[in-house]
């Protein structure tokens, strides 16, 4: 094995998923907060008396993530597990609506800011490294009812009066930042991963029925001159952090079903839908390719004067990223996309699927495939910050979990990091998705368990929340402690 001296090595969770205390401390409600499952559709009605979306909670539907796995009350429970396991790294995110909790405040809720700054010292005194991402599924839902979130160009100013709070308050603190979590999904996912509303919408039936490809362009566009602003202001305010993007690139692993050309260049086509992010925020400029886009179907984001330099000139430090699949592109076939990656026809040449009933195609060379390819086009410091598999799994009668199929999931795709690495691909770390049991971004359930730790709550809200260390948890401390060695047995 070959991990560098200085590798990260831990687990990546979102505060969405795990805080739960959703409306405590000052805080008020996020875009997830509406969600049972961020593919859905929020649960949002239209009131044609103020002309304004407004919640609308199903009374029939479980809200996991209001109370998560209440790690906002046992945060230190819970680093102490994962410091069990040798974690140098944590990756969590800050929830906008603690430090703004509507988001347009002139000054933040001090009560949001002590929060983090206690975690994040917990987390320096078990030996961790923070590693935060500033936006992740969570905007205020206060920006998308009353501005339309970022379809409007005013959030590039609530957002930098976030985030400059944030650097200056945890300076010193925290090293290692991202912007905008998976901001690549604006386009399949707009209210949650993108936090668009179309305010003045045509067809009130369901939020953004209407809402058009050229607004989300234009919004993609007000949120990379929000990224290139927070680069900027990250590097001024604090110049020993560093700050990167962090996109879903399980897509860039898409693989032609043939040498048919119309395979091969469908497959191309639909690895440009991430390229494109990585383009503008690692590279500074738009590409062709979305330019032909726009003219042809008369889409070209408004941009204002200076926006291009402003991005040119602030890219950012590393690409962070999750990988959890690859998928096989077929023209005549079809081809989805879920919080997972990509899924199209079948691959025959894989060794076979997670259990059910995901079912997610199991290819451990695609991580090292995506890490060549974003290493010979980008040549930033690569981050892998999300790998892992959710499956359904309870105690058994000896409060045991043996998830030997998560060890080698894991194991088989850290070797490939490792052949990453011998290709010369400038790794930091892995940070495994998550190592705790979380609430699913994508279906809102508790039954889809990723952890090395068991958390005892179900789909139906119940459960004591009590914690129990899976078969994995040891295998992982070793791997860990022997810096990658372990992995050769």
């Amino acid at each position: 094995m070959n991990f560098p001296k200085d590798f990260l090595w831990g687990g990546a969770v979102a505060a969405n998923q795990l805080e739960g205390a959703y409306l405590e401390d000052g805080k008020e409600l996020n875009v997830t907060d509406v969600m049972v499952g961020i593919a859905r559709q929020p649960d949002l009605k239209w009131n044609e008396a103020t002309g304004k979306w407004e919640p609308a909670f199903d009374p029939a539907k479980v809200y996991l993530s209001h109370e998560g796995i209440d790690f906002y009350h046992r945060y230190k429970e819970d680093l102490e597990l994962m410091a069990g396991m040798g974690f140098n790294a944590f990756r969590t995110s800050i929830s906008w609506g603690r430090i703004f909790p509507n988001g347009d405040e002139k000054e933040p809720n001090e009560a949001g800011l002590k929060f983090y700054d206690d975690l994040f010292d917990e987390m320096h005194r078990l030996g961790m490294e923070p590693v935060i991402t500033l936006s992740h599924y969570e905007t205020p839902l206060h920006l998308l009812t009353r501005y339309g979130g970022w379809l409007s160009e005013k959030l590039i100013g609530f957002w930098m009066n976030y985030v400059n709070v944030v650097f200056n308050r945890y300076k010193g603190k925290v090293k290692y930042y991202m912007t905008f979590n998976e901001i690549n999904n604006i386009f399949r996912m707009p209210f949650a991963a993108g936090g668009l509303l179309k305010i003045d919408p045509k067809d009130t039936s369901r939020p953004n029925a209407d809402l058009t490809d050229r607004e989300i362009y234009q919004a993609a566009h007000y949120i990379f001159v929000a990224n290139a602003k927070t680069v900027e202001a990250c590097h001024r305010i604090d110049p020993d952090a560093q700050i990167g993007c962090m996109l879903s690139l399980s897509s860039i692993a898409t693989y032609p079903y043939s040498c048919n050309p119309d395979d091969v260049m469908g497959a191309l086509q639909f690895q440009r839908k991430q390229k494109l992010f990585l383009d503008v925020m690692c590279k500074g400029q738009y590409p062709g390719y979305v330019k032909r886009i726009w003219r042809e179907n008369q889409e070209e984001p408004v941009m204002q004067a200076g926006d291009l330099e402003l991005i040119r000139d602030n890219t950012v430090d590393y690409i962070a990223f999750s990988y959890y699949r690859s998928a096989v592109f077929k023209s005549d076939g079809s081809i989805t996309v879920d919080t997972g990656g990509a899924a199209g026809v079948e691959n025959p040449y894989l060794e076979g699927c997670s259990p059910e009933p995901w079912r997610w195609p199991i290819d451990p060379k695609g991580i090292r495939y995506v890490c060549n390819i974003l290493n010979d086009e980008y040549g930033l410091p690569l981050f892998i910050v999300e790998n892992g598999i959710g499956l359904d799994e309870n105690l058994d009668e000896n409060k045991r979990i043996a998830d030997d199929f998560r060890r080698k999931y894991v194991k088989d795709h850290l070797v490939q990091v490792n052949e990453a690495i011998l290709d010369g691909c400038n790794l930091m770390g892995y940070l495994y998705w998550g190592p705790i049991d979380v609430v699913s971004a994508g279906t809102g359930e508790m039954r889809k368990r990723y952890g090395f730790v068991y958390v005892d709550r179900f789909n139906d809200g119940t459960g004591t929340l009590e914690r129990v260390k899976k078969d994995s948890y040891e295998w992982y401390k070793e791997v860990i402690e022997t810096n990658g060695e372990s992995l050769e047995d």
